[in-house]
């Protein structure tokens, strides 16, 4: 990007009061620089890292790792070998609201290609079943590649619209994530491409399919279980506000805090949702929270005809 758009800077404004944090923001567009790449270990890390590692976060798990700039842990031996994931340490930020939980046994994530946010529930929990769905044909294919790769047992892939989703297993989950598909701000912050990003209309559209698609999975989510709604995009009607209309229609959620992410809490809102921005180079960008069910009730059962009739793909 050689010079800022108008949307960028009424952007920055919509986000920071402060006028050089602005400036700071829109220069990450403008000019953007490579972050540190980061793995998360899949299997026990090697006694000595082959890799040169920065250091650790007060709130970082102890399975992930960011790398010095210049490492390329792609190449490495060991992760076609599947001891580790490569992943964006936005990824890793947005992921770790799930500290707050102490365990789940059944995990559902609704929008899971290529896979990172399964990767590191499963890491974390060790859960006894992971349900990870794709509606994208061709997305769905590196989602099993990943899983088969990395070694990941106990594991579904499905195939099936939210919708048909809440109807087939309403209340059934310990935890659900939804890293929901929005409009990708933040690719051009890593000096990719996201065309129409900034677009008001574009915003809107995504926030849309982001209300229907966390509305169809909050209905997964069992009595006392979790709901985790992630993005990697910056503008407040995919974020925010998004949540603000899920909690209206969904009273019985509601937001949880995280003690170790309290610096990064969101100043756009006084529930508990969290975020990092480019300028502060520990990733391109995310936003995050953790919702709890507080009804008091049974916890359904999944249908036994249900795997029969969903096109799974058991790994």
């Amino acid at each position: 990007m050689e010079k800022p758009s108008n949307l960028l800077i009424k952007l920055s404004r919509q986000l920071f009061s402060d006028a050089i944090e602005q400036e700071h923001f829109i220069d990450a567009f403008v000019h953007p620089k490579p972050f540190n790449p980061c793995i998360l270990w899949c299997q026990p890390k090697p006694e000595h890292s082959p890799f040169e590692t920065e250091p650790r976060l007060t709130w970082q798990p102890e399975f992930v790792d960011r790398l010095f700039i210049g490492e390329k842990p792609g190449q490495h031996p060991l992760h076609d070998s599947g001891y580790f994931y490569c992943l964006d340490f936005s990824s890793v930020f947005a992921a770790s609201v799930l500290s707050a939980i102490d365990d789940a046994n059944l995990i559902f994530d609704m929008c899971a290609s290529p896979g990172g946010k399964s990767v590191f529930a499963w890491t974390m929990f060790r859960s006894k079943q992971l349900l990870s769905n794709e509606v994208i044909g061709k997305r769905r294919g590196a989602l099993i590649s990943n899983f088969k790769r990395c070694g990941i047992v106990s594991s579904i892939v499905l195939s099936l619209d939210s919708k048909i989703l809440a109807e087939e297993l309403p209340q059934t989950m310990d935890l659900v994530l939804v890293d929901a598909p929005c409009s990708g701000q933040s690719l051009i912050a890593k000096g990719g491409k996201a065309d129409g990003c900034f677009h008001p209309i574009n915003i809107n559209k995504n926030a849309n399919r982001q209300k229907r698609i966390l509305a169809n999975s909050a209905q997964l989510v069992k009595p006392q279980g979790y709901l985790t709604y992630m993005t990697c995009t910056y503008s407040t009607e995919e974020n925010e506000q998004v949540i603000d209309w899920l909690l209206e229609r969904f009273p019985q959620f509601e937001p949880v805090e995280v003690p170790p992410l309290a610096e990064f809490r969101s100043q756009l809102t006084d529930k508990f949702c969290y975020r990092i921005f480019p300028q502060h180079r520990l990733g391109a960008g995310a936003f995050t929270t953790l919702l709890r069910n507080t009804e008091i009730g049974e916890t359904q059962r999944i249908p036994e005809a249900f795997f029969e009739r969903s096109g799974m793909v058991l790994l």
